[in-house]
């Protein structure tokens, strides 16, 4: 039995995203001329967020390459995958397909909470932990930066490779993101496959949460991007190679922001050995 549900609507748009982030910029500029600078800042940061949500969903629509290839260069990843001895993506996703209450979990935790936790993360950090927030925004925004400029080249998810035994499960249970409009809006590009987005953000909000905080709950974090890995497989929409891929740019994204730290002379907000002040130890004692 199936249970169509309207996942487009659970979904931005770019252009619902874009205006939405334009509106937060616009207040932000408001708070500051009316002396708010903890409103400002928090919702420009909150726009920032939503314009490079905007971004990604946009980026598929302005491919510099034909579309023509993508599924060749789909096929030929799986390929490779099976070469050098990575699991079948496809057995995977025949594990989970008999249990329809695990199939829908898996959309629609694919569909919402890659966003979701991103966004509660940056707050948080925001919130309670101000002078560690930059390394976590800058390590965002050149990661996403960098994942778009790759999305350039089409690449299609393995759920288009019904020869090769994957299923587009989302589809068939009425929950996908792709090939749907809200308004007659395109919701979700379908062949920015590689690198994964949600399996970048998902590990960069682990590893903010873990080097961040100091309670012992913190390691709980690390389901995340275990759960979101498996998600994105199950599902069919990416590869192995997409995650991989993803969390290599997010290290090389890590590594150049320590670099021009030391650079500029002191150590990296995201390492262990940055001088700590005593107001930030206070709230980390409660973090």
């Amino acid at each position: 039995m199936r249970y169509p549900l309207p996942m487009q609507n659970l979904t931005l748009t770019w252009q619902s995203a874009g205006g939405a982030a334009a509106g937060l910029y616009a207040g932000a500029f408001a708070a500051a001329k009316v002396r708010k600078p903890a409103l400002s800042a928090l919702l420009r940061e909150a726009g920032t967020l939503l314009a490079l949500f905007a971004l990604w969903q946009l980026v598929g629509h302005l491919s510099v390459m034909s579309t023509d290839h993508a599924l060749d260069r789909a096929s030929w990843i799986h390929h490779t995958e099976q070469v050098i001895g990575l699991p079948d993506e496809a057995s995977w996703q025949a594990a989970v397909t008999p249990y329809p209450v695990l199939v829908r979990l898996a959309n629609y935790y694919y569909a919402v909470m890659h966003f979701a936790v991103m966004l509660g993360v940056l707050l948080w950090v925001f919130v309670r932990h101000r002078e560690r927030y930059s390394w976590v925004r800058n390590t965002l925004v050149i990661t996403t930066a960098v994942c778009l400029l790759v999305q350039f080249i089409p690449v299609a998810p393995p759920r288009m490779l019904s020869e090769s035994g994957f299923v587009d499960v989302a589809a068939e249970y009425g929950q996908s993101v792709y090939g749907g409009a809200v308004g007659g809006v395109v919701v979700a590009d379908q062949l920015s496959a590689m690198p994964s987005v949600h399996v970048a953000w998902c590990v960069l909000a682990a590893v903010a949460v873990i080097r961040v905080s100091r309670s012992s709950l913190r390691w709980v974090m690390l389901l995340h991007p275990v759960l979101t890995v498996a998600v994105v497989v199950v599902t069919a929409n990416h590869f192995w190679s997409d995650g991989i891929v993803a969390v290599v740019i997010l290290l090389l994204a890590y590594a150049v922001l320590a670099l021009a730290a030391r650079r500029r002379g002191r150590p990296s907000v995201g390492t262990k050995g940055r001088p700590r002040s005593t107001a930030e130890e206070r709230l980390e004692q409660v973090g």
